[in-house]
């Protein structure tokens, strides 16, 4: 069943990249061609990608965070709200 299951190529990935293949395997998924076998190791996959997407993105959130501006002008923490 699954063959490739080590994603450690995926550290490696920028967020733009990581998104980018994540896109593809959804809309491959999406058409329901070729092998189970194939399509369980594409979702296996999709699913270490978006993992990667959501902890760069928490990162870029704790980034935007410590420099944000507060009230007064002055730089401190401020709350980013994503939802």
């Amino acid at each position: 069943m699954a063959k490739n299951t080590n994603h450690d190529d995926i550290q490696k990935l920028s967020f733009e990249e990581a998104l980018d293949e994540l896109k593809a395997i959804v809309a491959k998924l999406e058409q329901g061609q070729g092998a189970l076998d194939t399509a369980i190791d594409d979702y296996d996959r999709g699913a270490a990608l978006k993992r990667h997407c959501d902890t760069k993105l928490r990162e870029a959130q704790a980034k935007i965070e410590k420099i944000s501006l507060s009230a007064d002008g002055s730089v401190g923490a401020a709350a980013l709200d994503v939802d």
